[in-house]
């Protein structure tokens, strides 16, 4: 009869924790628990944590030139590992829906350009409309990911975010610092709010080490903008976005809605600027900027936090920003927001020679 094996008990993993604590090796810890020195080490390779995993997912998509400071070394945690008991070692695989076995689905897109699901499971959609395996719902590709840890492993970092779970939404109190002549976003146009007016914009920043891009997204095109602003201080960010503002017809800038940041301060020179009315989102309620938060996550994955940040890259900067503006979104029928924003400025121009007849 051949030898039986049996999965390592909680006791054993607690030992182990202690003893890559107290720095042993791993063949003392074998010695000590009298197991193969490959199952030991697959256990310590499993469950060990390393703290720079936070930007995991940012990895394909990294510029080798770039410096983000040093990866943090691991360390091995015992309590998941009981926890999960290895189930995945106990089931069956599971068949890659159909849209992920082809290059249209899964190779040059969601691992190649860091697509997410929606796109992926949208694209065949277009190209096959007649073969009905080519439909899954981008849910069906999400649970698949996750479903076994080595196909996690080999895709979620592919994911735009790399999430493992979802986020609870919540709110928070308002900042220390009062912004003069603040609105609040209930007061905000009901066309910007549900997206059926054109030239409603959402605003942000994304913080590096140095220079600080601002971003720009129109709400209802998803439209990206941004510029890099060399300090920190309220002026300079304001005159960093009417820079990329004043080029535009008056008709695509209406209103735009910030975060509670101190850097939006001088807020209301866009009003006597462009003339572009001016709002503010409740705190701790990024969800009311969303299509703002997707577009810095975009530029995360090129410029992860700790990236060096300088006035040099607003060449980068734009070939990121370009990329975002042509990727198909399912909110837009597939189209690109580069699109979607020539399509509105089209029609724009056709209403304006309206009304100059």
């Amino acid at each position: 009869m051949g030898e039986v094996y049996s999965h390592l008990s909680e006791e054993e993993r607690r030992v182990i924790r202690i003893e890559i604590g107290n720095g042993t090796i791993i063949c003392g810890i074998v010695l000590m628990l009298g197991r193969n020195a490959s199952t030991v080490g697959r256990e310590i390779k499993r469950d060990t944590w390393f703290p720079s995993n936070e930007n995991e997912s940012y990895r394909p998509y990294r510029p080798k030139r770039l410096k983000t400071g040093p990866w943090t070394g691991g360390c091995y945690i015992a309590g998941p590992a009981a926890a999960q008991g290895r189930p995945q070692a106990r089931r069956t695989a599971q068949a890659p829906p159909p849209v992920m076995r082809t290059p249209v689905g899964a190779g040059s897109r969601m691992a190649g350009r860091g697509w997410s699901p929606p796109p992926v499971s949208g694209g065949p959609r277009v190209l096959f409309p007649d073969d009905s395996a080519m439909r899954v719902c981008p849910e069906t590709v999400c649970r698949w990911i996750h479903a076994d840890r080595h196909r996690r492993e080999r895709w979620a970092r592919c994911l735009p975010r790399g999430h493992g779970r979802r986020r609870r939404r919540g709110g928070g109190r308002t900042s220390r610092f009062p912004i003069p002549g603040r609105v609040p976003i209930s007061e905000r146009p009901p066309e910007a709010g549900d997206r059926s007016g054109f030239g409603h914009w959402e605003a942000d920043g994304v913080i590096g080490a140095g220079c600080d891009p601002r971003t720009e997204v129109e709400r209802k095109t998803r439209f990206l903008m941004a510029g890099i602003v060399p300090g920190k201080t309220a002026g300079e960010s304001v005159g960093a976005r009417l820079a990329m503002f004043s080029p535009l017809p008056a008709g695509t800038r209406v209103s735009v809605t910030h975060d509670n940041g101190t850097e939006f301060a001088r807020h209301t020179r866009l009003r006597d600027g462009p003339g572009m009315d001016t709002c503010f989102a409740d705190p701790y309620s990024s969800r009311r900027r969303g299509g703002n938060e997707n577009g810095n996550g975009m530029i995360r994955r090129y410029l992860p936090e700790r990236s060096e940040i300088r006035m040099g890259m607003a060449g980068e900067l734009r070939e990121i920003v370009d990329e975002a503006d042509n990727r198909p979104m399912r909110v837009l029928d597939y189209r690109t927001p580069a699109e979607a924003f020539a399509d509105e400025l089209l029609e724009l121009q056709d209403q304006q020679g309206v009304l100059h007849l």
